[in-house]
């Protein structure tokens, strides 16, 4: 496999992210886990616990992309590409699929806002090194998007 250099392997690496990032997302409602209603008792004396949350076992693979979403939302808006909105965009709609609690929202966009934060304080303009990150995140982004949706798909 060859490494894409310049603007233009930049543009193909962005589009083969947003590619594979969208799959997941079209992908996520699949993905998402389904929980029965519990059947009460006849007639419960207190009102039962509620269930514990069940976490999937890509849980980890989509916070870490939720946190690349929030640096690449910081980076590209610093360094001038313009596709700030589309990685809120596409944060939200991965939000709107997965997020079934909201304790599972909270830890999302925990992972967006600490990409995001964490890429804000250290970076205060587009550099030849934020650049050469965004293009390591769009690779790790577009990576993990096809491994969750190859393992975890129905």
């Amino acid at each position: 496999m060859t490494r894409a250099s310049g603007p233009a392997g930049r543009a193909v690496l962005r589009g083969l992210a947003c590619a594979l990032a969208l799959a997941l997302v079209a992908t996520a409602p699949a993905l998402a886990q389904q929980t029965r209603p519990r059947q009460s008792a006849p007639a419960p004396v207190a009102p039962a616990p509620a269930p514990l949350e069940s976490t999937p076992p890509y849980e980890r693979q989509l916070l870490r992309l939720a946190e690349i979403m929030g640096a690449l939302a910081w980076l590209s808006d610093i360094c001038g590409s313009g596709e700030s909105a589309q990685w809120q965009k596409r944060m939200s709609a991965l939000m709107d699929a997965e997020g079934a609690t909201d304790a599972r929202r909270e830890r999302l966009a925990g992972a967006y806002n600490r990409g995001f934060r964490g890429y804000e304080a250290v970076h205060r303009s587009c550099t030849p090194s934020a650049e050469l990150i965004m293009g390591r995140f769009l690779e790790e982004g577009a990576r993990i998007a096809r491994d969750v949706a190859s393992q975890y798909a129905e």
